[in-house]
């Protein structure tokens, strides 16, 4: 597992095949052919249950209500290998002519504006999200459309410990702490925050979680960051604030005793049996709950990592990925190409997303609505997308995550580390990472 907190982490975490991040390189033929009056395109996805499944479903039912387009699936692994192998089918030109990849700073390295097929003009991109617009975007064109779900990084929470105790749903740190102690100091063992750093990628939440105050602090502060502008480092506010609610968490006394040793999976039982009251981690999640308490699901509940203000407090999301056509669909192949990528995100392509179930956020178009099956706190994570207190994790907004950010937190949350001394390890793993990367000004 990478020492990293991204989508591929969640995918191996929390074990849930629906939820499994797509890091699909094409393999296969990339044009297909069109003949008998018939135009063929090929479609690529990655090659694990989950996705292998969805795609099979989207193109039989895209092919009953187009009998004149046939679709070709092909498969690639996942990773870094699969990163690979798609930069150098697009360099080639011997991509599949629609594919199926992450949105943010990892499509920006496909060198989208090059090799991808602007879709701006599209019926379909004004039901997006601007948020999402953001994350398939380049200053000269708009490349994908959403499949799946967004997640949210914030506070998973017990309603039934909530509404027992009499708390209300905090909108600044300086609540959220109260609420904290309020609930330590019943003395009925309920845990006002568990953490969970025998999956250490957990201990990352307060950081990565509370990303969306930064940006409502500073919009500018992911491009700065890209750019090692000197104020947009962790060691100074807005950012230096996760590091510095981390080691508050951990001196106040607020978390389990068992911390360094529970797992996600046994802090979701907690949380969900009322054994804990909340839990920063993210909603994706809930599918544990789902898998092994379903009847418990709806007792959970979610709101924003506070910011200092209210009015700073915006809720973390990871976006769905992306569907998108490579530049080399042309003619039949480009107009089979665009009417596939609408299908995805019509009534009936949203059928099939709903028929997989395992949403954990709202859909990023408003082309597609949940199911009413769909867990009770994507309604609390709603309410943030109506009132425009939203914003993406940072990986979305730039390519810069340095790879030891969750040993980092886990010694800032066990009381190793001081706030101060691991925002400055942070910045400095960064940094490497950034060289590596070959970015300018580093």
């Amino acid at each position: 597992m990478k020492n990293s907190l991204t989508r591929r982490v969640l995918t191996a975490s929390v074990g849930v095949a629906v939820l499994a991040i797509p890091l699909a390189a094409c393999s296969g033929g990339g044009g297909g052919s069109s003949s008998g009056g018939t135009t063929e395109i090929t479609y690529l996805t990655q090659s694990d249950d989950a996705n292998t499944a969805q795609a099979k479903a989207l193109i039989a039912a895209f092919e009953k209500a187009n009998p004149d387009i046939s679709v070709k699936l092909d498969t690639q692994p996942g990773g870094t290998e699969g990163d690979n192998l798609m930069k150098t089918k697009l360099s080639t030109g011997s991509m599949d002519d629609v594919f199926h990849y992450n949105s943010g700073s990892l499509l920006q390295a496909l060198n989208p504006d090059q090799t991808l097929v602007d879709l701006s003009d599209q019926s379909w991109v004004s039901t997006l999200t601007d948020d999402f617009k953001q994350v398939v975007s380049t200053d000269n064109g708009l490349y994908g459309a959403p499949w799946g779900t967004s997640f949210a990084g914030a506070v998973l929470y017990n309603k039934k410990v909530y509404s027992s105790l009499g708390l209300t749903v905090p909108t600044t740190w300086a609540d959220f702490i109260a609420n904290s102690e309020k609930i330590k100091a019943t003395g009925n063992g309920i845990t006002p925050i568990l953490q969970s750093y025998g999956d250490t990628w957990t201990s990352q939440l307060f950081v990565l979680g509370d990303f969306a105050n930064v940006s409502a602090q500073d919009p500018n502060w992911a491009k700065n960051y890209t750019a090692n502008d000197p104020s947009a480092k962790y060691v100074n506010e807005p950012a230096f604030a996760g590091f510095a609610n981390q080691q508050e968490v951990f001196d106040k006394k607020l978390m389990n005793e068992d911390f360094a040793s529970m797992t996600n999976a046994q802090a979701m039982d907690a949380l969900a049996n009322g054994q804990a009251a909340q839990y920063p981690m993210l909603s994706a999640t809930i599918a544990t709950v789902q898998q092994n308490e379903p009847d418990k699901t709806d007792d959970i509940g979610v709101f924003a990592l506070p910011a200092a203000n209210a009015s700073d407090t915006s809720i973390t999301m990871w976006q769905p990925n992306g569907i998108y056509i490579a530049k080399t669909a042309e003619g039949a192949k480009l107009d089979a190409a665009k009417k596939f990528v609408a299908f995805a995100n019509s009534s009936d392509g949203c059928a099939v997303q709903n028929d997989a179930g395992g949403a954990a956020g709202p859909y990023v178009t408003s082309a597609c609505t949940l199911p009413s099956t769909a867990p009770a706190l994507i309604g609390d994570i709603q309410k943030y997308f109506d009132a425009g207190k939203t914003g993406s994790a940072l990986e979305f907004l730039s390519p810069i995550k340095g790879p030891n950010l969750e040993n980092i937190t886990v010694a800032v949350g066990s009381g190793i580390t001081s706030a101060k001394d691991g925002a400055a390890q942070y910045d400095d793993d960064v940094k490497k990472q950034a060289q590596q990367l070959g970015l300018s000004g580093w």
